[in-house]
Parts: structure tokens; C-alpha cells; sequence
């Protein structure tokens, strides 16, 4: 069986250590912030994590691009030249157009490399959850599986990977042109925290809004408890977006709430392409659950 490597981009947000750790690479999207444009680097070698959510809540905005078709067939290639087949996991279709990119680039490698597998997977999903994802398929190829067995698992499991966040301010997805202004507003006044999850389309949608910072913390504890399954794959990750004190105290609620103390849950920032969008204070739970079957097109 030919070795095969698994390849990601820079919304999976996992940091060096973990990157290492499961044998994952990543492509490369991009930042852009007072007309300086560098790479989305999920280690912040080039901006860190605090400067990054400093600018940010002073009011300079940060907007992304996506990963090229360019980017992809690099990647792709150097690792194809070295012997290995592709698995590439893509930020959702619904956030980002990365996928496509990879799907270009895989069309073009096939005509000059036909004898190399490459199989690209829309993740319909996000930050730890493309993360959470990218380390499962990790495991699988670790115990032997083949690029189909594990390409396959990951699509027909990939509806039961769960988020549940929510955000400190509004305005940073009215920015992003992810809410209204009035909406941002109306809400900010009356304090209204949403529960975003990622649907069955892989779009990040409010399912549910509350009032205050702490109803929304303990909303998101609920619906854990709630959506929460044993996976042999299962491990749970905690996204921040710099508010570290919160994610902890998170950290500890769901490990109270966890029936399988085993488990392992990690805390990371969230990284430079989602927070981007979502803004400093945002808080993300991610792990395996019961297969999401809500989509906001289709209520």
C-alpha cells in the first residue's frame, strides 16, 4: 500500500505541536490588515495571536483570502514527487471557495501524475472541527487504513462533527458581512449572545439566541451534554479567540459534563482566518456528536 500524507489549510487551526504529533500539513490562506498582506500562519510567525485580536478590538480590520489553485498544486506536488498519494480536508464551501482550489489542483496533477491518488474532501466545517477532522484521518491511516477506507469514513462521518459558539460582539460578523448592522446593534444592546453551529450545507448559523455572556456559556454546556456521543476517534477541542481565563473555566464544565473522562480536550486559539471573521472574545466547542441535521436554508 502506498504511503499517502493528509494535507489541510489554514482554518483547521491546529498548532504546530498537534501538527507534528498526527503528521499533517496545511496550505496556506492569507490576511490582510492596514494594506500589509502576509500568510494566514496557524503558528502567528508573522503576527501573534495578541497583536492579531489587539488590532482587531482597537478597530482595524482583517480581512482574508483564500487558499490559490497555485498553493494547492505545490503542495500537492512536492509530496507526490516524493512518492506519497493526497488526502486533502478543505474548509467548508460555504465559508471559503480553498476546496475548489484543491479541486483544480488535483485535475491538473492527474493529467501528469495518473498513477497518483489524490482525493479532495469538502470538510463542510471549520477551525477544530476541520481540525478534529484532519487528526482523525490521521489516526485511521496510523492503524493501516487505506486513502479510500479513511477518505470514505471521513465523508460519511464527517455530518456528526459538532460546533457550538458564540461570540462576545456582534459587530466583528457585521464587518464580515455575516449579520446586518441593525441586527449587530439591536443585539449588542439587549446583549444578545448567539449559538452558532456549522449546518448540514457547512454554513455557520445561529440556532439560538441568548441573553448575556454566562446564559451562553452554559447553553453551550447543555447542548453538549445533549449532542455528545462515544466515537473511538473522540477528542474534544476548545477554540478562544484570546479570552484563555474562559476557555478554561469552559474546559473544566465540559470535562464535569463528560461521561467518558478519558477523553482528551485540548484549548488553542482559534486561528487567524476565523478569527478574522468572529472576533476577539469568541468562544468554539467542537467534537463528535450526533450527526447535525439542521440547515438554515431549509427550516
Amino acid at each position: 500500500m502506498k504511503n499517502y500524507v493528509i494535507i489541510t489549510d489554514s482554518s483547521c487551526d491546529l498548532d504546530k505541536s498537534l501538527r507534528e504529533k498526527y503528521g499533517l500539513d496545511y496550505v496556506e490562506m492569507r490576511i490582510t490588515y492596514d494594506n500589509i498582506d502576509v500568510p494566514a500562519s496557524l503558528d502567528w510567525e508573522y503576527i501573534p495571536a495578541k497583536e492579531f485580536y489587539g488590532l482587531m478590538r482597537n478597530g482595524t480590520r482583517i480581512t482574508t483570502s483564500q487558499a490559490t489553485a497555485d498553493a494547492y498544486r505545490e503542495k500537492f506536488e512536492h509530496y507526490i514527487k516524493e512518492g506519497y498519494d493526497i488526502l486533502s480536508l478543505s474548509c467548508s464551501s460555504a465559508l471559503s471557495s480553498s476546496v475548489n482550489g484543491s479541486y483544480i489542483a488535483r485535475d491538473d496533477l492527474k493529467e501528469i501524475y495518473p498513477e497518483s491518488k489524490i482525493i479532495c474532501i469538502d470538510a463542510l466545517n471549520s477551525c477544530y472541527g476541520l481540525g478534529l477532522m484532519a487528526i482523525t484521518a490521521s489516526e485511521m491511516r496510523n492503524e493501516g487504513k487505506t486513502i479510500e477506507e479513511t477518505a470514505e469514513w471521513i465523508e460519511s462521518h464527517k455530518q456528526e462533527v459538532n460546533q457550538l459558539a458564540t461570540v462576545e460582539d456582534l459587530n466583528y460578523l457585521k464587518r464580515a458581512g455575516r449579520v446586518t448592522a441593525a441586527s449587530a446593534v439591536f443585539g449588542g444592546l439587549l446583549q444578545i449572545k448567539p449559538i452558532i453551529i456549522s449546518d448540514t450545507a457547512g454554513q455557520n448559523v445561529p440556532v439560538e439566541k441568548v441573553r448575556g455572556r454566562r446564559t451562553s456559556i452554559n447553553r453551550i454546556i447543555s447542548l453538549f451534554t445533549e449532542n455528545y456521543l462515544p466515537n473511538k476517534y473522540q477528542k474534544i477541542f476548545i477554540g478562544h479567540a484570546d479570552c484563555l481565563e474562559e476557555a478554561e473555566a469552559l474546559k473544566k464544565e465540559v470535562y464535569e459534563a463528560l461521561p467518558d473522562k478519558n477523553v482528551e480536550i485540548y484549548i488553542g486559539y482559534i486561528g487567524p482566518i476565523i478569527g478574522a471573521s468572529v472576533g476577539p472574545g469568541t468562544l468554539g466547542l467542537y467534537f463528535f456528536g450526533k450527526e447535525v441535521t439542521f440547515r438554515a436554508d431549509k427550516k
